[in-house]
């Protein structure tokens, strides 16, 4: 069963949230269709008002459509707040037109609350999709635009200006009035560009994507905040545009509760098209096919599903990464798929899908079935990546330790060797005229200089210190002298490598050549090294014989596991008489 986990992502309280009873909302449907009713005559039968059937036309454009939209989102979706929000949205507009009857109390209660229904549509845009003003810009514009809105909108009437059925004019200074609702135009209009910065940064870090309901429904939210700003700007100059310009912000303000009702019409379609994704899953797709499916079905190309690793305890995408599920303020949610109460797989979407937890649970239901080979396919990745770093811990560690066993020897055996040299020689000159003597350090000396060189070849075969020391070139340059046949050497790499990669290179020279003398049968070679195109290129070419064994070559097979260890690759050819040529191409950042 598909667990609903965006409830926590929003600030939703995880307890079972209960919708209003339908009696409910037929009864606040029915005061919205009263209120539009009482929105046409008022402004009807008003002599003051021009274009009284435009007027009257618009201001119910946007007043039924906000309820009735805010009704179903508030019936859906019982625990987000944007429904009742959508249904607020819809009636200051007709508390702005009750000063149409020309009565003291609807008059004032009209005047007061005249600036509200901008105000009311930059809190709704805001605050989608949970109905939550989720970051502190937010709250501190909403909060502004309500001061301005309402608090200097009294204060404006108190000063008076506002007409004569103006119930709460204290004092008459209509200058100071006016002064003041410039500051309240201004603010409001400024207000709204703001907001429309806020809605263009969350998008902008959204950084995916959006599902084109949801886009549409933004843009309609950006462009009714320009047209609030127009309009407010239009009042301070004047002039005979200030009426068209209101009409094109009502018909633009009106544009988004009916873009939230054709997105919930895309999704009830979108339901029904769910029987389209179980054609395509009994296909078996692949596991990329598979989320490609899910993300078209819920119209939210930004999807992501991430596989439950039990192994791992942790989910992980299609190429085994760990994935790490959205918190609260990420822009994201997540669904979480279960199946005999264990974790299966979790979506990650858009969270306006939230609204739509019917097709969610269809979608889920459907991918189910399908889940158990990507999980399968991501839990192979994941192994994979794990057994990547545990071979290049492996080599690294062996590494180290060839390291400290060439420094022990060098530091130690070699040391003592060359000591007893001295003292041998020391012990020579005392016994000069003893022949037999003489004769015995002789031969004691040259073993122990045998003893000393071949200590050194393993000194240098269990870790190159010439390499650490002085830099590959320089090591090639021993290893091309000391080679059992004559070797052209090329070292076009700027610079120290790290000296893992250096110490690689090495040895896969070393053995190179080695194998070359011991059973190539060549007269010459060829050891190129290149840093080309962030990659670090090995190449040993022999004129010898070919027919090197690559499987069962417990050499090549060693090097190529170094290399292998590093993200790199190791290819030979070597044809029966013609040669062996060695590449290998390793990874090298900048």
């Amino acid at each position: 069963m598909a667990v609903a986990a965006p409830a926590l992502l929003q600030g939703v309280d995880t307890d079972v949230v209960r919708g209003p009873k339908p009696a409910v909302l037929i009864a606040i449907a029915l005061v919205g269709c009263a209120a539009t009713a009482a929105t046409l005559v008022g402004a009807l039968t008003n002599d003051e008002v021009r274009e009284p059937a435009v007027r009257a036309a618009l201001a119910s454009w946007i007043t039924l459509p906000s309820i009735l939209a805010g009704l179903v989102a508030w019936w859906r979706r019982p625990d987000s707040r944007f429904g009742p929000l959508l249904v607020a949205a819809g009636f200051p507009n007709f508390v702005a037109t009750l000063p149409f009857w020309s009565a003291d109390v609807p008059y004032t209660i009209g005047e007061a609350l005249d600036f509200l229904p901008p105000v009311l549509f930059l809190h709704l845009f805001l605050a989608f999709p949970s109905g939550r003003l989720e970051r502190r810009v937010e709250r501190l514009l909403v909060a502004a635009a309500y001061s301005i809105g309402i608090g200097l909108q009294l204060f404006r009437m108190l000063l008076g200006g506002s007409g004569p059925h103006n119930l709460l004019e204290l004092v008459a200074k209509p200058g100071a009035a006016e002064t003041v609702l410039y500051v309240q135009l201004i603010g409001i209009s400024a207000l709204a560009l703001a907001g429309v910065g806020v809605l263009a940064v969350r998008r902008r870090a959204a950084g995916r994507p959006l599902r084109r309901s949801v886009a549409l429904l933004i843009d309609s939210f950006a462009v009714g905040l320009v047209m609030i700003a127009v309009l407010s700007m239009s009042h301070i100059l004047g002039g005979h545009g200030v009426e068209p310009i209101r009409w094109a912000t009502f018909a633009v303000l009106g544009l988004a509760p009916v873009a939230f009702l054709i997105g919930l019409l895309h999704a009830r379609l979108a339901r029904s098209s769910v029987g389209d994704l179980f054609v395509e899953l009994r296909a078996d797709p692949a596991p990329a096919d598979l989320q490609d499916a899910l993300a078209r079905a819920l119209r939210d190309p930004s999807l992501t599903l991430a596989y439950w690793l039990p192994d791992f305890g942790s989910y992980a995408d299609l190429e085994g990464r760990p994935v790490t599920l959205p918190s609260e303020g990420d822009g994201r949610a997540t669904t979480l798929i279960d199946r005999e109460d264990a974790h299966v797989a979790a979506l990650l979407h858009d969270p306006a899908l939230d609204d739509e937890p019917e097709l969610l649970d269809a979608v889920t239901a459907a991918a189910r079935i399908a889940l158990e080979n990507g999980r399968l396919h991501a839990e192979l990745r994941a192994r994979l990546e794990e057994l990547r770093g545990s071979r290049a811990r492996i080599v690294d560690a062996g590494q180290k330790e060839r390291q400290r066993l060439e420094r022990n020897l060098h530091d130690g055996a070699q040391q003592r060797l060359v000591a007893l040299s001295l003292e041998l020689s020391l012990l020579e000159e005392r016994l000069a005229a003893d022949p037999d003597a003489r004769t015995s350090l002789d031969q004691a000396r040259r073993e122990i200089a045998t003893s000393l060189e071949e200590l050194r070849d393993v000194a240098r075969g269990i870790h190159p210190a010439v390499v650490s020391g002085h830099g590959l070139e320089i090591a090639l340059e021993q290893l091309a002298a000391r080679a059992p046949v004559p070797v052209r050497l090329s070292v076009e790499v700027e610079g120290r490598l790290p000296e893992r990669l250096e110490v690689a290179a090495f040895y896969l020279v070393s053995e190179s050549l080695a194998n070359i003398g011991k059973h190539a049968h060549a007269k010459s070679a060829t050891v190129e090294v290149a840093r080309t195109n962030g990659q670090i290129v090995i190449e040993v070419i022999d004129d010898g014989i070919g027919g090197a064994d690559t499987e069962r070559g417990l050499g090549l097979r060693g090097l190529a596991d170094r290399v292998e260890a590093l993200e790199g690759r190791l290819r030979v050819w070597s044809p029966n008489g013609g040669g062996t040529k060695l590449r290998a191409e390793i990874p090298c950042a900048p």
